[in-house]
């Protein structure tokens, strides 16, 4: 006949279960992961045109010197007459979905977090971290994920 389970064992489970989350949150926060790797830039006169990739948006739906943000792949497009950069749409500070691009900042509805809109970099935290980079070119009037994206 299996034991009940007592109240110490109970607390005991909890503190473990705890103890775990907070130790999983510290390594994951402090990770290099969501670190930028790739400049995230595609230049339309020198466009990679070798390989294939997933179209995130035609190149006129990004507004020049704006920006578009993409739920469905969690991406933010911004642009800069020709060159287009491309981060991801998650804040670095809790995970909330970034909102808008205006006057060259990508800006998290959340916590108040803004991100430099053409280099990702933090302009004001909470976040401390840079949006990560995603590697697009510009292909026939579209903007397309690229491998290293």
């Amino acid at each position: 006949m299996p034991e009940s389970l007592d109240r110490r064992s109970l607390l005991r489970g909890a503190a473990v279960v705890g103890v775990g989350g907070v130790a999983g949150f510290v390594v994951a926060r402090t990770s290099g992961a969501a670190d930028a790797t790739a400049t995230g830039a595609a230049n339309a006169p020198g466009a990679d045109t070798a390989g294939s990739g997933e179209t995130l948006a035609d190149l006129a739906d990004v507004p020049d010197g704006g920006g578009l943000v993409l739920p469905g792949p969690r991406v933010v497009l911004t642009r800069s007459g020709s060159t287009v950069h491309a981060f991801s749409a998650t804040c670095t500070h809790q995970g909330c979905t970034v909102s808008d691009v205006t006057d060259g900042r990508i800006l998290c509805p959340c916590h108040g977090s803004a991100f430099d809109a053409a280099t990702g970099a933090v302009l004001t935290g909470p976040a401390t971290r840079p949006l990560p980079a995603v590697a697009v070119a510009v292909r026939a009037g579209a903007v397309v994920r690229t491998a290293g994206g």
